[in-house]
């Protein structure tokens, strides 16, 4: 098992001192992406990677080489679109943490709630997919691909099946994820932020009992050593995509163009299966390892409810806009609508 899926949601996400400041030509007429993700060595997101580079490669003649820089040994999702920003790396792998830094508007995926199903996630993506490209691409960067984490759940040291739980024990919020800071500070949870990287370390020490993450992702990063109770609640879908500076991609002749839109897409639906699969037998592994699935009562989950609808009402404008939350809302009114 690799220690993160971040190194973390695999890893945290070889140095800093072997990076350039432009995506440089490795020889003559041949172009360096360098690629920067959270997931660890051996996961399935950074399988599907590596047989993603080995095919742009082929594709475009040894022209375009992608340099994958796994497991969070770049920072977290903000260091890495810093180190994008001033050209030492050229693209990431990031959830929706890391894209809503881009584009503020994926924040309303981070809505605790506003999914229960893949069937309503992939609805939605299918149909917001052109709004939130193009808004990617108005600052700067290209969204050639959209895959995913799953759908994250609560899980510790300790049963947290409540908000009054979750005030009297040791929670960790995301330090690259401010809606999770306003949900907790409308919960009263004095929640301590941590790198995905870091947070490893902070369950073996005690620093933090409780954690949140796919199954998947608790399974890569290593998290699930550590714990014994998994709340049984979709609290939060986390997106992925994988973004590149508009600037090198620009800089890319349209064939090169025309195989990354072609090649990248079909990786990451491959990946977005293999997820949901990792998902439904990480549930699996973490019982067969002892860990208890604990089920809120009604109560208790309409106490989250409120809470986050609270916060999220508070926070609309500053980050996702109402005009984005209302959109969501009513293509999943029409969604079921559709279904019934």
């Amino acid at each position: 098992m690799q220690q993160s899926f971040f190194r973390l949601l695999g890893a945290a996400m070889i140095t800093g001192a072997v990076l350039l400041s432009v995506a440089v030509p490795a020889r003559a007429g041949k172009t360096v992406i360098k690629l920067a993700t959270l997931a660890p060595e051996g996961s399935s997101w950074m399988n599907v990677f590596n047989e993603l580079k080995e095919e742009v490669l082929q594709k475009t003649g040894d022209q375009v080489i992608i340099r994958i820089y796994p497991g969070g040994v770049l920072g977290d999702e903000r260091d890495m679109l810093r180190k994008m920003h001033i050209g030492q790396i050229q693209s990431a792998a990031l959830t929706s943490a890391g894209l809503s830094a881009i584009y503020p508007e994926f924040d309303v995926f981070q809505i605790p709630f506003m999914f229960q199903s893949y069937e309503e996630v992939d609805y939605i993506v299918a149909e917001t997919k052109p709004f939130f490209t193009k808004g990617t691409e108005d600052r700067g960067y290209v969204l050639i691909g959209w895959t995913e984490g799953g759908f994250v759940q609560l899980m510790g040291t300790v049963p947290a099946d409540s908000i009054e739980k979750l005030k009297n024990v040791k929670v960790w919020t995301w330090q690259d994820s401010p809606m999770s800071k306003a949900i907790f500070d409308e919960a009263g949870v004095a929640a301590i932020p941590l790198s995905v990287p870091d947070v490893l370390v902070g369950l073996q020490t005690g620093l933090v009992d409780v954690v949140y993450a796919p199954p998947s992702g608790a399974i890569s990063l290593q998290w699930f050593t550590r714990i014994k109770y998994i709340v049984d609640v979709p609290l939060i879908y986390l997106l992925g995509g994988l973004v590149i500076k508009k600037s090198v991609y620009d800089q890319l002749d349209p064939g090169q163009q025309a195989v990354l839109n072609e090649v990248t897409p079909r990786y990451m639906e491959k990946l977005k299966t293999l997820v949901r699969n990792d998902n439904r037998e990480a549930i699996e592994v973490m019982r067969k390892q002892g860990i208890q699935t604990i089920k809120p009562s009604m109560e208790h989950i309409s106490e989250f409810k409120r809470v986050s609808d609270s916060a999220m009402d508070r926070i609309q404008g500053d980050t996702f806009s109402p005009e984005t939350r209302n959109r969501f809302n009513q293509l999943l009114k029409s969604f079921h609508g559709e279904k019934q």
